[in-house]
């Protein structure tokens, strides 16, 4: 800093006000300071900063697996916003493991990051705020939260009534729901199985469990053989609502696969908004998380969080959309 300050002929607290992106620094100053940071290839010392203000400047993403589409494009949204703000962001992957989820709790990273956001899979409420010390933590996705932790989600429950109600509204009455887990339902599919069922019973639909076409795995691949075995077995149905779109994407394929048209026959709808599911032919209907509010909301209370805000956990719901294209117009 006294290097770029001596460059461009400032004092070193106006580099810092500057570097901090003070608004009353006026046009001509930060142009000069920030040639200076250009010329010399300045970057803050994440230590230093550490030893002088108590933060890093850094935080924490983590959750199951980042190379699950929706996990990498929300990466991309909460990165974005964070660096908006003057933060890094280092991404953790948890392999969707109780160790894993463990170790981001754990205040392992204490002294690095300046706060924490997590979306746990399996860990339960209790233990994460019993594990839960040092750095400022929000939590994401549909679990249930620690009254002591900030939650961010959307309304599963609602959203899946509003996907299957949208079905049921363009005449569909064997509606399929694809790619819940066949072993040990999570949170994400619980939520979702509730809002289709309360959909079907609000139009006077029995529900049936022919129609619930689980995966072994969260994969396209997966939910094609769901899809592919219960045509196997006679199942009849004229609509999919999917439990996301890795699930209706591999539904899409095995509905192709058997000669059936797409919405025609079987209207089809997923859930994320991927970026491909505007690609995929026909392209996919699917619920959207407005995931730029979530990620803006999370850090809203994260950085509320790290300036002191010591009260009870703030439980946010953040808006959705459908989004209708070719295969569930």
């Amino acid at each position: 800093m006294e290097d770029v300050a001596k460059l461009a002929g400032v004092s070193m607290k106006s580099v810092s006000n500057v570097i901090h992106n003070y608004t009353h620094v006026s046009v001509g100053m930060r142009t000069r300071v920030q040639q200076a940071i250009d010329e010399l290839g300045y970057r803050p010392n994440v230590l230093g900063r550490r030893l002088v203000t108590g933060r890093t400047g850094m935080l924490t993403l983590a959750f199951s697996d980042v190379s699950l589409p929706y996990f990498s494009e929300l990466a991309r949204v909460v990165s974005s916003e964070a660096g908006r703000r003057g933060y890094r962001l280092l991404l953790e992957q948890t392999d969707g493991t109780l160790e894993g989820e463990r170790a981001v709790v754990s205040s392992s990273e204490s002294g690095l990051v300046d706060g924490v956001i997590f979306q746990p899979s399996i860990m339960s409420t209790i233990e994460i705020a019993q594990h839960r010390q040092d750095d400022p933590l929000v939590l994401l996705g549909e679990g249930a939260a620690p009254l002591s932790v900030d939650h961010v989600m959307i309304d599963n429950t609602r959203a899946a009534e509003d996907a299957t109600s949208h079905l049921i509204s363009s005449g569909r009455r064997r509606i399929g729901f694809v790619g819940q887990e066949d072993i040990k339902q999570s949170a994400t599919s619980s939520q979702r199985l509730i809002g289709y069922q309360q959909a079907l019973e609000r139009a006077g639909i029995r529900v049936d469990s022919s129609l619930l076409m689980a995966s072994h795995a969260i994969s396209s691949q997966d939910a094609a053989v769901a899809v592919s075995r219960a045509l196997d077995r006679g199942v009849k149905f004229d609509g999919l609502v999917c439990r996301d779109d890795l699930a209706a994407i591999g539904a899409l394929r095995a509905l192709q696969e058997r000669g059936l048209s797409v919405p025609g026959d079987v209207a089809v709808i997923g859930w994320d908004n991927i970026a491909m599911a505007a690609c995929t032919y026909p392209s996919l209907s699917t619920v959207a998380p407005d995931t730029k509010q979530l990620a803006v909301v999370a850090l809203d209370m994260l950085e509320e969080r790290i300036a002191g805000y010591a009260g009870l956990g703030r439980h946010r719901l953040v808006d959705y959309a459908l989004v209708l294209r070719e295969s569930a117009p």
